[in-house]
């Protein structure tokens, strides 16, 4: 039997803004998904009756992190970089932080560690109100960022 048995759950990891302003609210969130690379390709053409299609690397593309959580009405100091970072008018830099996020065992130790480099906010939103359903409000916020790696 392979020594990395049991298999890790996607239940339980933690979050980690390098910002040490975050609270410990700012990095509960409930889901993260969008770890995603691909390698954009670009195709050039040779002439001749043919047309034989060279097909060229032409660097790596990144989803967007995708952060859930409930919504967080007070004191959150992620909320006041979101917010100042979707709504700039671009007469300052955009502040970038690096976001770590740990994937847990069952003793709460990290198995695998991913981090986010020079990540922003792009997107935030609320999910729907609605009258007849007995559901909490959730809040989703996506960062892009320059590229990320496994640590």
């Amino acid at each position: 039997m392979p020594s990395d048995y049991p298999l890790p759950v996607s239940f339980y990891f933690r979050l980690q803004f390098s910002n040490p302003k975050f609270g410990a609210s700012d990095n509960a969130f409930q889901e993260a998904s969008g770890l995603s690379v691909e390698l954009e390709i670009e195709e050039v053409r040779e002439g001749g009756q043919n047309m034989y299609k060279h097909r060229f690397p032409t660097g790596a593309k990144y989803g967007n992190l995708v952060l859930k959580r409930g919504f967080v009405s007070q004191g959150s100091k992620l909320a006041v970089w979101c917010t100042a970072t979707t709504t700039t008018d671009f007469s300052r830099p955009i502040e970038t932080f690096d976001v770590l996020l740990h994937l847990l065992d069952a003793s709460g130790e990290a198995q695998a560690t991913w981090a986010f480099l020079d990540a922003y906010p792009v997107k935030w939103s609320l999910s729907d109100f609605r009258a007849q359903e007995n559901a909490l409000a959730i809040e989703t916020l996506e960062l892009a960022y320059s590229m990320f790696q496994r640590e």
